[in-house]
Parts: structure tokens; sequence; C-alpha cells
């Protein structure tokens, strides 16, 4: 027997063009490509098959990210929630999010949304800064980026965006002005990641070229400790390494991840995460890609809780030490390094932790290897 899902995640792979910073599995497609409608399609069907058998029951979250699912117009998406809502009860209390880009993002698409269950929505902004906009490869500029945040509100509540920081030509003053734009916009929720050069992107050729600088690590560090610094005083309260919400607005489908609550994935580079007791095991496009006995489970346990600002407790850390004994040695270690503290009886990962994070993750991994 396996637990149940909590969390559901659709992939749409489609945009209206790449950004030259994405590695993921999407392509560019016109939004009356008959390639979507097919897609769609066969996601109505996985869906439907899941609910048949019985994976639906208990699900708390619904996730439709990509690529760009406002791209592919209100036919497609009517469809697809039509689908969710007659296949799990896709209540109020269920967060169902979805993903729009500024380009694609209209006022009837934002009531059609709402009224068909959509609760949440998170716009890939990015940045407000036009010249940035153009290096990053993005289709939209910063005034489209303001009226979609405005056309959302008229119906969301729960409106999150997406920032990066670590831009190529980004100044410090560039990346504040756009937390200041954020919180002048109300949204609810603010995403802030540095960028990476990931392979096989038009962005990597162009560093390898010299046309652009590579992102400076010690730079976006700073970065993101200005985030910091600008959005808890005006009410937004970090509660992971790179997320930011006013009271309430946690974003509930990322915590799902954070905490090991199984999840479904439907569509292209989907990860499905299955577990009970004694393992735990991920899934994507039909390969195994995670298979973690108890002992891996618990490492990764807490490791994805020093993700979160509330860290772990001493009770986790000594539940842990039965399967894994040098558990309160590497929590001790952490402290001693800088990377978390002991507070009010529990470890808390540190802004250095946080902007170390390969090693303060590695330290904690590597106890069930």
């Amino acid at each position: 027997m396996y637990d149940p899902y909590k969390a559901l995640y659709l992939h749409i792979p489609f945009c209206k063009q790449r950004c030259a910073y994405c590695d993921f599995a999407t392509r560019a497609a016109d939004c009356d490509d008959p390639a979507i409608a097919d897609y769609v399609d066969e996601l109505v069907l996985e869906i439907r098959r899941a609910s048949r058998e019985g994976k639906l029951g208990s699900i708390e979250t619904v996730y439709i990210g990509g690529g760009t699912p406002s791209h592919i117009g209100m036919g497609n998406l009517s469809k697809l929630l039509y689908t969710l809502s007659t296949s799990l009860h896709l209540t109020p209390e269920v967060e169902c999010t979805m993903e729009a880009n500024p380009e694609s993002l209209t006022e009837p698409m934002v009531k059609d949304l709402w009224a068909l269950g959509v609760n949440r929505l998170s716009i890939g902004v990015q940045s407000f800064d036009d010249d940035l906009l153009r290096k990053l490869g993005r289709v939209h500029d910063a005034e489209t980026a303001k009226r979609a945040i405005a056309c959302a509100q008229t119906r969301f509540e729960n409106v999150s965006i997406d920032l990066m920081c670590g831009i190529p030509g980004q100044s410090h003053e560039s990346f504040a002005a756009d937390l200041a734009c954020a919180i002048e916009a109300g949204v609810a929720h603010v995403s802030v990641y540095p960028l990476t050069v990931e392979e096989n992107t038009l962005l990597e050729t162009l560093v390898e070229s010299g046309a652009l600088e590579a992102p400076v690590e010690d730079v976006q560090a700073i970065m993101m400790e200005t985030a910091l610094r600008v959005l808890d005083p005006a009410g937004y309260a970090r509660y992971e390494v790179a997320s930011y919400a006013k009271p309430g607005f946690e974003c509930r489908h990322n915590i799902a991840y954070w905490t090991g609550k199984p999840y479904l994935g439907f569509g292209t580079s989907a990860v499905t995460m299955t577990q009970n007791e004694a393992r735990r095991m991920r899934v994507q496009d039909g390969q195994v890609i995670d298979d973690l006995d108890r002992r891996q489970m618990c490492a990764e346990d807490l490791m994805l809780g020093m993700r979160m600002v509330q860290g772990v407790s001493d009770e986790q850390v000594g539940a842990a030490a039965l399967l894994l004994p040098e558990s309160l040695t590497v929590f001790r270690g952490l402290v001693e390094a800088g990377l978390a503290e002991r507070r009010e009886g529990r470890y808390l990962p540190t802004v250095m932790g946080w902007l170390c994070g390969n090693e303060l993750y590695g330290r904690i991994f590597d106890m069930a290897p």
C-alpha cells in the first residue's frame, strides 16, 4: 500500500517563444497548433484514468505549469479545467494554481479561469526592466507585466510573480526597483530566483561566446539578501529559500513537495512521487529517477525541511538518529559552520546556509548515500 497522493501537477510544454535561459521540456508553438489540442486531449484521458483508479480522492493542491499554460487559449484550458472539476473535488479549499505569462493573460481569460476553479495565478514577470527582459528573451515588456498583474487582481486575490536576480547587466538598483514594483503592485506572493546558465540553452551559447557576461554568484547572493531586506518590512515573510508571501498566501503546492507529500505528475517531463513507510520512488516519463530506502527518505526529509524558514525540530533530528546515527553530529556541525542555528528547540537555516545551499543540503543528504 502507498500513501495517498496530495498534490497534482499538470505540465503544459508550449510557449510563444522559448526564453534564452530555459531548459524545461517546452517548445515554441502557435496557439492554434493542432499539437496543443492533441496534447490536452491526452492529459484529459490521463486525468480521467487516474480518477477511475481512485488516485485523485485526496488531492489538496493542483498546479498547472509549463511552458506557458495561458498561451494555449481558453478553449483548451476550459476542457482541462472542466475535466479536473469532474474528476476530483475542485472546491475552493483546493489550491489550484495556473502559471501565466503577461503577454497571453487577458481579462476574459482571468474571468473564465476564476469561474472554472483556478484560485491562484503565478505570473512569470522575471523583471520590470525592459533591457533585461530583452536579454532574457522574454516576449513581454514591463508595462505589459504591470497590466497583467492588475488584470489578474480584478478576480484573484492570490497572485504570485517570479523575479530573477543576477541577470547580466542587472544593477543592485535595478533589482531593488523590481522589488519595489512588486510591492507597489500589491501581489500576494513573490518568488526570487538567481539566474542559472543551464546546458544547451541560448543563454549558455551567449555566455560562452562572450556576448553576455556570466552571472556572478556573489552578486546574486547580495541580491537575495536585498530581497529579504526589502520584502520583509513590506509584509512579505520569507517561508522558503526563494519564496516570500503575505500571511496566508504561502504556496501550499510547493510546500507539499518540501514536506514529503506524495504527488502525481501528468504530461511531458512531469514527475510522480509515490511512497510508503519503507520506500519513496520518483518516476518521470516512465523512467524511475529516484528510488529511496527508509534511510534515504529520512535524510531527504531533513534536507527539504532545511529549505524552509521553520527548519526541523529537535524531535525530528532525534527520531532520524534511529536510522541515521550521525544526525546529531551533522546538525551540530551545520551550526558550527554557520549554516544553521539552533533556537527554541529547532535547527533553522541561516542566511549563509541558504546562500551556500549545496553545502548545507549536501551534508545532510550525504548521511544516507
